[in-house]
């Protein structure tokens, strides 16, 4: 029944009216409650799940006019790296009436809602709130993929017409910066007419701090919001748990108001335990916090690793702080908060732990109290776990721990399930009370409720269903309805994941009878029917909603049902005496009446009228029926009025329900059920026993009395033989009867409780003959112990003949597997117990199997949580290893899964079962006599850069393939092959400059599709070189290797204190360092915005990793990355999380035979546990352009920072409680906190900075001008104990405590610094002096030019390549002035480009690369310089671009005829010239495979325009390309088509002045020859500028190389 949150079902007027009083606000009513709608979870905040009024009557369910009405598709699939796959509903709809028109509300994983209109299943509006959240951030954590947004069911309140839900999302709402601890939660509050927000939401649940215990802190990126919400006493609450119990977390409870205010944050950890102790997490498989609306709230919790408790009796009212495996009773407060008051742990609760069995796999239900009350317990809950335990509770005493007899339960009735539970049980309050409980792989189980005659409640179990729930997790909550709460509609409805996915049960006498079913493809697991107006809708995980329901009106109304109240049963003493009921039947349509039929033992038809009958519209027509019980008890028919129709849209059937009840005047004695049966026992696991119940009934109107009772444990005639009669019963083997009666009152029942306590594993059978004067009964009583199970996991041996048993230390391998090849491997699972050990059951089962991957599980349902396996059996799951296509002769790797597993095996516990593969690539051309290639493959690199990189150009041809080149160019003595343009092969000695990413190779071979010969850039914009090399005679390094020499040449030198490990000389390609004595590689992990690591050890060509490992010497972590930079920090930022080796693929600039990160990803090592930090390193390197100096001392214990730039610490200060923070300016938090960061974060907060900053709780830093309320200095100073997140050796305040700092008014500070650059013959050294006596920090400011170099703007920094490649150097003293003294001395003439990023790192080009481009929000570069504040240096990712363009004057002597005026060295920059009297410049063009022009070429440093008009003077084409390449021709292929001029953007090489370009990447700047043209001509720029220069140049005595000997 749709009622408020909380309220006792009602009828339908009465709850309506009940809304309307609590809710309305005035005389303005717009929205309001329909008596049909679907509001909360399960329908009422007791959440027992019966609902009354939705008008689903049996007789038209159950009829075949009921059926599928429509599906309606949500319109948002998600999108992710392994594709894209359908929307899923997860947060179960809503249904909502707030006019007139009847709504479902939906809110999915890709965190879109909709509104749709609940007749039709049209969407009416809809509205996308966030990116989602991504499963492939949760390391294996499949339980639901690929989204993850919403998942836990919303609610309405309708008296302010809001829906209140939780999403998953991340900080970066581009999608592009994903990443676990990159996550948020954040609670939304739309209107249910239009879905747009409510003022003061949505709120952001990141880094809350929880009011019971300040150490634990939310972090969304570990936490999974999956109960549905409650609301309750005006506030809002939702429940946390984790993600496959990974991560630190804790359950928490977070409430808020309706404006948007956090008035709880409860952690289930309260403490003293450290904040890494994770566990009692709430989710109840997406069921519903429970609530009386009274001021309590009840809920379930999962398992834990604190255990304080420990053995030791515990009352309720006592509870811990820590509530693991727990059943919690709160009060609410006023103020929304709340206060633990009564808990219940199972005795067996650490038991629990170990094997994952949480209790609070099911929500804490309350039953409806109108049933199941009793004299001493008014209140009551039932809760099922994952060890199979039903706990029936009492809500005001809920047991404690141990606090039974012998330290076992003290709760109202324990009952021991076949299997795991996670679905709420369905309950049904008429006709005397039954609990129904869906097990997974089994029957559902049903219990009768009733009261002893002492008070107290019982629960029997009576009886199961004849159909099993699905063999895999998922069946649905359990969920009841009947026909306006009357007796004889009962129906349980169950959602599936297997088999018939909705299924429809008429409730019968103990019983469950299964009448409707429906097949629904992906239905949601632990999903349930919610109900509207007549209609059921189901959920699914294919982006559908599917809608049942009744689409056809009844022709007659006959006024059903037909109660015939109580009468005598045909058997009793008086007769039958009840006298006829005339049914009355009125024609809605005319319609002929074609049969009236009833198939019954209990009631009787007469008075039939002539059939066919034809009914006018409006008239009425009648018979009668009566009823003759020939048993006690509610019975019940139906009567089938069967009609032919001339008006469709009607049904050809008219039930008519006929009931009553059946009365004896003598006693009848009834047992139920009539086989008890135990299993699943374990032999000595309960030191009480475990019980079950027989209710014997006296259906009859006067006393029963046993006239005695017989006991076999033969048959059921005997022999019978004598019980023993003990203190606790009767007892017959491991039997013992209790409360056996001797008579039982007129229409009672008493429970007979039934003990099992086996001292040894058998199976047990006892039958029991009860006689009395009211009938003689039997029964049976069946039980099975076992011994414990004992799990075996193994998997199938390489050769797939034997079988490897697992180890906690050795993973499971599939041994070498080639590429495009896929083997399957099986994992068994085995219960090798004795002949009498009980069934293994899988209690915890998260397989690999997320999409795109190498290694994983063919599906999630072999070896799926609840499998079991009887004793001396095996279950089996295959695993794959797909190994995709890789370019040859790159280096085998390993790819790897983890499946985690626990079984019922106490001795098993919680494994994280590994695989590997071994992938290996084919192997070409020459062969080491390992097998392995000779020349392996080295990467990707850019060609014309700007020179050819190889020299020779040996082959081109259709058929070319990396076999074919590298066997070319071995033979004729190169050390390196490469391929491009698919069917070229280049050789040369000298390694190509610029390394690129992989994606740019991109061109298939001519010879062999499968394989990749070059490319043109992932932009098509560059040419790119697929290069291998020879391992004899290259081991890396960048410089040229001789032809004939087996080893390579390198002018650096290093020594370091350590040794590093890597690769051998005759290493098949490049390989992972492991490290050296001090590191260990922990893993390839990827950058983050400000850095990962905060400190920069070194960037350099001559990098190797043992040269960054003794620069770093001393650091908890060293990573190296792009190659050629070296960086350290004692802290990992947050965000930077550990990615697949293989994206790590760039191997060191002066050791290709290893790998040294990748563009935007880090080669990471950490310091060893035994390795002492305080160690002495030395590294000296002749080519290293910067040189980074640290103290190699340990790290010692957080101290407080004393100062920070111009402001001091002034102290320990408490947080403000009265007028706001005590800083109120703006703030951050972040997990890279520290006291520089914080200083320099509210240093720019403001033009001028602020007054003070202060750092709090170890991650969040405010600013402001003056320090407010009653915030002052503490007694205690050590209270700001807390480390700072970012940098652990500063103490970055505490709990409710900020570290304080000042800005001291009078100052001067005073720096120097030096750089110095290797790179070029003569080294520049600047010196810059800055001193400020000012009384507050100026903002920092862009300087617009240093000499010749302009500010062109800020810039995003490119990714796979730098924007700025040609040099760089990062200092703490980095200013501005020193970086554009840096590049202008790179090069013989200075680079064109300097820029400036994260405040001390400069970078030197002559282009910019990549996608770097001029950025949208030119405040991104916001980074103070690191040698003075007052200067902006770039920013995170940002570079700040300066451009040579100053006017300048130089004069050189030339030995050319050709004269050139061109553009000077001016602010405008450089230009494209117009030509000479030869040629004219016609366009820039795009270049084309096979080149536009091929008549003659040729390319050297010394390019100029001049010079290439004059080497193609008898051409009619002569183009320029890549700054230095010159090409001829007279034709231009096709495909060579015009392009924006902008391309042809690179400085001639030639041209000291960098005042003309030549062409630009696959650009040629093309002229065409004038008529009547000269070879001796002048030239003129397009520039305006008048300004000339001359420049001189030799083709004589350049080395260039041409295609052509001479022109033709």
């Amino acid at each position: 029944m749709a009622t408020l949150p909380g309220l006792t079902p009602l009828r339908p007027i009465v709850a309506v009216l009940i809304a309307i009083c609590l809710f309305a606000g005035g005389p303005s009513w717009v929205n309001a409650l329909a008596s049909t709608d679907t509001i909360t979870s399960s329908g009422d905040n007791g959440r027992s799940g019966y609902q009354t009024n939705h008008n689903m009557d049996p007789n038209v369910v159950l009829s075949s006019s009921f059926g599928q009405l429509w599906t309606s598709r949500l319109t948002k699939d998600c999108i992710n790296p392994s594709g894209t796959v359908p929307e899923q509903i997860f947060a179960q709809p809503l249904v909502y009436t707030p006019g007139s028109t009847q709504y479902v509300y939906i809110a999915s994983t890709t965190n879109k809602i909709y509104k749709l209109d609940a007749k039709t299943g049209k969407i009416v509006t809809s509205r996308d709130l966030h990116v989602p959240f991504l499963e492939k951030d949760l390391d294996g954590c499949t339980d639901l993929q690929p989204c993850i947004g919403s998942t836990g069911t919303g609610v309405i309140d309708p008296a302010a017409g809001v829906w209140y839900f939780t999403m998953k999302t991340y900080a970066d709402q581009t999608g592009a910066v994903t990443g676990r601890l990159n996550g948020r939660y954040y609670v939304h509050a739309v209107d249910v007419n239009d879905l747009s927000e409510k003022p003061g939401f949505p709120i952001s649940l990141e880094g809350l701090i929880a009011q019971n215990n300040p150490n634990r802190m939310f972090i969304s990126g570990n936490q999974h919001q999956r109960p549905a919400l409650i609301q309750t006493g005006g506030y809002i609450y939702a429940g946390f748990a984790s993600h496959c119990v990974q991560y630190n977390y804790t359950g928490m409870l977070i409430g808020w108001d309706p404006n948007g205010k956090i008035v709880e944050m409860f952690s289930t950890e309260a403490g003293p335990e450290a904040n890494t102790v994770k566990g009692g997490g709430i989710w109840m498989s997406g069921g519903g916090i429970t609530s009386d609306d009274a001021g309590s709230i009840w809920l379930g919790t999962g398992n834990g690793y604190a255990s304080q408790l420990h053995g030791v009796p515990v009352p309720g009212r006592q509870p811990p702080s820590a509530l693991e495996e727990a059943a919690v009773h709160y009060s609410q407060n006023s103020d929304g908060s709340l206060s633990v008051i009564d808990f219940f742990m199972p005795f067996e609760k650490e038991q629990l732990d170990g094997a994952d069995k949480d209790l609070g796999t099911t929500p804490l239900q309350m039953l409806p109290q109108s049933t199941f009350s009793c004299t001493n317990v008014k209140r009551i809950g039932v809760i099922t776990g994952k060890s199979g335990k039903t706990y029936f509770l009492n809500l005001d005493n809920l047991g404690g721990y141990q606090t039974g007899p012998n330290k076992g339960d003290n709760v109202i009735y324990v009952y021991q399930q076949q299997n795991s539970v996670y679905a709420a049980a369905a309950v049904y309050p008429r006709e005397g009370g039954y609990v129904y409980i869906h097990v997974v792989q089994y029957p559902t189980t049903i219990f009768k409720f009733s009261c002893d005659g002492s008070g107290n409640p019982t629960f029997t179990y009576v009886g199961a269903t004849s159909d099993s729930n699905a063999y895999i997790l998922g069946v649905g909550h359990g969920t009841t309805t009947s026909y306006q709460d009357q007796d004889g509609t009962g129906l349980v409805w169950v959602a599936d994941v297997q088999g018939y996915n909705l299924r429809i049960y008429s409730i019968g006498t103990n019983s469950l009878s299964l009448q409707k079913t429906f097949t629904i493809p992906a239905a949601t697991k632990f999903g349930r029917p919610v109900f509207g107006d007549g209609k059921a809708y189901i959920s699914t995980t294919q982006g559908l909603l599917y809608a049942f329901g009744s689409p056809v009106n009844t022709p007659l109304i006959c006024n059903s049902p037909y109660d015939f109240g109580t009468v005598t049963t045909s058997n009793g003493s008086t007769g039958n005496t009840n006298p006829p009921a005339t049914i009355q039947c009125m024609a809605n349509i005319t319609t002929t009446v074609t049969s009236i039929t009833l198939n019954s033992k209990n009631f009787n038809l007469s008075s039939l009228p002539t059939l066919p009958l034809t009914v006018q519209a409006g008239t009425n027509f009648s018979f009668k029926a009566q009823f003759n019980p020939t048993s006690p008890g509610p019975l019940a028919d139906s009567v089938s009025v069967n009609t032919t129709n001339s008006v469709s849209g009607y049904s050809t059937r008219t039930p008519v329900t006929l009931k009553g009840i059946g009365n004896s005047l003598s006693p009848v004695l009834q047992i139920t059920p009539n086989t008890v049966s135990f299993s699943g026992v374990i032999t000595g696991q309960s030191p009480n026993g475990v019980d079950q119940s027989v209710l014997y009934i006296n259906a009859g109107s006067s006393q029963l009395n046993i006239q005695g009772s017989d006991y076999s444990t033969t048959s059921e005639t005997g022999p019978w033989i004598t019980p023993n009669t003990t203190s606790g019963g009767l007892q017959i083997g491991p039997f013992t009867f209790k409360n056996l009666p001797a008579s039982i009152p007129a229409n009672s029942q008493v429970n007979v409780d039934v003990n099992f306590q086996p001292q040894s594993s058998s199976n047990y059978a006892v039958y029991v003959r009860v006689r009395s004067d009211g009938g003689t009964k039997l029964y049976t009583v069946v039980a099975t112990s076992s011994d414990n199970p004992v799990g075996l996991l193994e998997f199938q041996s390489i050769d797939g003949k034997s079988w490897v048993p697992y180890s906690n230390s050795t993973p499971f391998t599939f041994g070498d597997v080639y590429e495009q090849i896929t083997l399957n491997r099986v994992m068994r699972l085995s219960n090798v117990g004795g002949p009498n050990a009980g069934k293994l059951s899988v209690t915890v089962s998260k397989p690999p199997i997320s999409a795109g991957q190498i290694v994983g599980a063919q599906n999630n349902v072999d070896l799926g949580e609840g499998t079991d396996i009887p004793a001396q059996s095996s279950a089996n799951a295959t695993l794959f290893c797909s190994v995709p296509k890789a370019q040859v002769n790159t280096p085998s790797y390993n790819a790897s899964a983890v499946w985690t597993m626990n079984t019922g095996d106490p001795t098993f516990g919680k494994r994280n079962i590994q695989f590997n593969c071994h992938a290996i690539a084919e192997q070409v051309g020459p062969l080491l006599a390992n097998g392995s290639a000779q020349f392996p493959y080295i990467g990707c690199f850019l060609d014309n850069d700007p020179n050819r990189e190889l020299a020779t150009r040996i082959a081109a041809a259709s058929t070319m393939k990396p076999a074919d080149c590298i066997n070319s160019c071995f033979a004729a003595g190169y050390t390196f092959a490469g391929l491009e343009y698919q069917n070229e092969c280049w050789c040369g000695n000298t390694l190509p400059k610029t390394q690129s990413s992989e994606a740019n190779c991109n061109y298939v071979c001519a010879g062999n599709a499968s394989q990749i010969c070059g490319g043109n850039g992932i932009n098509h914009d560059s040419s790119q070189i697929s290069l291998f090399a020879d391992s004899k005679k290259y081991q890396g390094g960048n410089t040229t290797v001789s032809s004939t020499s087996s080893t390579s040449s390198t002018s650096s030198t290093s020594s370091t204190s350590s040794t590093s490990t890597s690769a051998s000389p005759t290493s098949t390609g490049p390989v992972i360092d492991p490290g050296n004595s001090q590191y260990s590689y922990i893993g390839c992990y990827n950058e983050v915005n400000g850095r990962a690591l905060s400190k920069q050890g070194a960037a350099t060509n001559s990098l190797t990793i043992a040269s960054c490992l003794s620069v770093c010497s001393g650091y908890q972590f060293v990573a190296a990355e792009y190659g050629r930079e070296c960086y350290c920090g004692n802290s990992l930022a947050a965000g930077s999380t550990k990615q697949s080796d293989a994206s790590c693929n760039m191997p060191c600039a002066a050791n290709s035979s290893e790998y040294c990160g990748a563009g935007n990803f880090l080669s990471l090592y950490q310091l060893k546990a035994n390795a002492s930090s305080s160690t002495s390193s030395t590294s000296s390197s002749t080519s290293v352009t910067s040189t980074s100096t640290s103290s190699t001392a340990a790290p010692t214990g957080p101290t407080a920072v004393p100062s920070y730039k111009q402001y001091s610490f002034i102290g320990c200060y408490n947080e403000a409680t009265t007028g706001g923070r005590a800083l109120s300016g703006k703030s951050q938090a972040v997990n890279s906190m520290s006291v520089e960061s914080c200083g320099a974060f509210c240093m720019a907060a403001s033009p001028n900075g602020t007054q003070y900053f202060g750092v709090e709780y170890g991650r969040e830093c405010y600013c402001g001008n003056n320090v407010n309320g009653d915030s002052k200095k503490v007694a205690n100073q050590g209270d700001c104990n807390m480390a700072c997140a970012g940098s652990p050796t500063e103490l970055c305040g505490g709990g409710n405590r900020i570290n304080m700092y000042q800005f001291q008014t009078s100052s001067t500070s005073s720096s120097t610094s030096s750089s110095t650059s290797s790179s070029s013959s003569s080294s520049t050294s600047s010196t810059s002096t800055s001193s400020s006596t000012t009384a507050s920090p100026t903002g920092p400011i862009v300087v617009p030019n240093y000499k010749q170099y302009g500010f062109i703007g800020c810039y995003n920094e490119a990714s796979g390549v730098r924007a700025l490649s040609v040099a760089t150097t990062a200092s703490n003293s980095l200013t501005l002035e020193q970086c554009g003294a840096y590049c202008s001395a790179a090069t013989s003439n200075g680079t064109l480009y300097f820029g400036v990023e994260f405040g001390r790192e400069c970078y030197c080009g002559n282009n910019i690369n990549g996608n770097s481009v001029k950025s949208t929000n030119q405040g991104d570069c916001n980074m103070v310089c690191a040698g003075n504040n007052t200067e902006l240096c770039g920013g995170s990712n940002r570079l700040l671009v300066y451009q040579y363009g100053s006017t300048t004057s130089s004069s050189s002597t030339s030995s050319s005829t050709t004269t050139t005026s061109s553009a000077s060295a001016t602010s405008s920059g450089p230009s494209i010239p117009t030509g000479n009297v030869n040629f004219t410049f016609t366009s820039c063009n795009l270049e084309v495979q096979g080149r536009a022009l091929q008549a003659a070429s040729y390319a050297n440093d010394g390019m100029t325009v001049d010079s290439c008009l004059t080497f193609c003077s008898a051409y009619k084409y002569a183009a320029l390309e890549y700054a230095r390449e010159c090409y001829c021709g007279n034709t231009i292929s096709s495909g060579s088509i015009t392009e924006p001029t902008t391309g042809c953007n690179m400085v001639c090489m030639g041209d000291t002045t960098k005042s003309t370009y030549c062409g630009g990447s696959n650009r040629l700047q093309l002229y065409t020859a004038n008529s009547g043209a000269t070879t001796s001509s002048s030239s003129t720029s397009t520039s305006s500028t008048s300004s000339t220069s001359t420049s001189t140049s030799s083709s004589s005595s350049s080395s260039s190389t041409s295609s052509s000997t001479a022109p033709p």
